[in-house]
């Protein structure tokens, strides 16, 4: 195995080196869309126009619960990179995901606030907008 200026030959590099053709950018973004749907906005409260999503559920158990969610939402972060986006996009992305995560961490006031900022919804907003103006 040799080790060139990419990484070690035969592997990719983890912050992004592959590149995406169009169709399999918008691939990549509509399974993104899925997961942030499934995260945020899968169920609705009978009765009422409020949606949530199986983070909010998994935010209901105090710790383990928190965290396992904030990692479901880190994975939308790793995709983002692998799809090359810039830094200062991943940094509010990931400032959208610190945000919730550590509000969310309060009980009943953060499961709330979980429900209503959706930061997986967000983000995939911010991606598709970078993706749009940067005409793919």
């Amino acid at each position: 195995m040799t080790f060139s200026r990419a990484g070690f030959a035969g592997f990719q590099s983890f912050a992004g080196a592959e590149r995406y053709d169009a169709v399999s950018r918008r691939a990549a973004l509509d399974r993104l869309d899925v997961l942030a749907t499934m995260l945020d906005t899968a169920f609705i409260v009978p009765g009422t126009n409020v949606r949530f999503g199986v983070e909010s559920l998994l935010r209901l158990v105090p710790g383990f619960g928190d965290a396992l969610a904030s990692a479901l939402s880190f994975y939308l972060l790793y995709e983002a990179s692998r799809l090359g986006v810039p830094r200062l996009l991943m940094a509010r992305m990931a400032a959208n995901v610190l945000l919730e995560g550590m509000v969310g961490a309060v009980p009943f006031a953060g499961d709330a606030f979980d429900v209503f900022f959706r930061a997986n919804r967000r983000n995939v907003a911010l991606l598709r907008a970078h993706f749009a103006r940067a005409g793919y």
